[in-house]
């Protein structure tokens, strides 16, 4: 068992610096730089070179194909309508709706958002993903309510990851304490190979050379989400989309980052590995 979670770290990894190699490598790769906090040029190359190496790495360990399917679905979806909302969100149209208010708003007047379609496509991939998990109740009533809970956890932890985003590692680290405990024992190759991924990936992030943005962020989520259904069943479900409901609720009035920014402990480890500030 140990043995295949190691090998999934190790899938997870090598795909994900592969992926960054090839895209970086694209001519069409321009399109990706952006200017992060400090006004540095990064690229968004880091997203999906991370959503293809996670996914890689929690499909190989799976407990069984279902699962490995669900993998698939919910990491690669998560990061490719992530990275349209990356590429699409950028323009400044796009730019100037916020918030899943803002988007219905933009759709009552017949403008359809990438952020409106990336919070759609997200939500689709987590019901598929959990659809294809399933439920060991046997009831229609109780494998229904599983799979809706697990749908839930899948997209609140997609856009949960994605909340912390907003400084270099910020979101790789979240990742790893969601997803360590996730790692442990029986089943644990699905965050084996999502966390492969995100270490292969955090020197880079840190270093200020890339950035997830929402497709390795949303994907990162996705995958931990994945993990944590396929482990648990309706108690543990509920608890944990309640947990992350209260955070999304959370973070729509209290800035995380001025709470890391006060709190002594939570700031040295978020500044853990980060370029000093100039």
């Amino acid at each position: 068992m140990a043995t295949g979670v190691l090998r999934s770290f190790g899938v997870g990894a090598s795909v994900a610096r592969g992926a960054l190699a090839w895209i970086r490598r694209d001519p069409k790769s321009a399109m990706l730089e952006r200017t992060n906090f400090h006004g540095r040029t990064v690229t968004l190359a880091g997203g999906p070179a991370l959503a293809l190496g996670a996914s890689a790495g929690a499909a190989l360990g799976a407990a069984n194909a279902r699962t490995s399917a669900a993998a698939l679905t919910a990491g690669l979806v998560s990061g490719a309508v992530g990275l349209y909302d990356d590429i699409v969100g950028n323009q400044p149209a796009q730019k100037a709706v916020k918030g899943f208010a803002g988007h219905l708003g933009a759709l009552r007047e017949g403008q359809v958002t990438s952020g409106l379609l990336k919070i759609v496509g997200v939500g689709a991939a987590g019901l598929a993903a959990s659809a294809l998990i399933g439920s060991r109740r046997t009831s229609f009533l109780g494998r229904t309510t599983d799979v809706l809970l697990g749908a839930g956890v899948i997209a609140g932890a997609a856009n949960a990851v994605n909340l912390f985003d907003l400084r270099p590692g910020r979101a790789i680290k979240a990742g790893a304490v969601i997803g360590a405990p996730l790692a442990l024992g029986r089943g644990g190759g699905v965050a084996a190979g999502t966390l492969g991924a995100s270490a292969a990936l955090l020197p880079d992030d840190l270093a200020e050379e890339i950035m997830l943005g929402d497709a390795g962020a949303n994907s990162l989520g996705a995958l931990l989400g994945v993990a944590l259904t396929a482990r648990t069943g309706t108690f543990g479900r509920f608890v944990a989309l309640a947990g992350l409901a209260g955070l999304t609720a959370a973070s729509e009035r209290v800035s995380f980052t001025r709470v890391i920014e006060d709190t002594p402990w939570l700031r040295r480890l978020d500044e853990l590995g980060r370029r000093p500030t100039a």
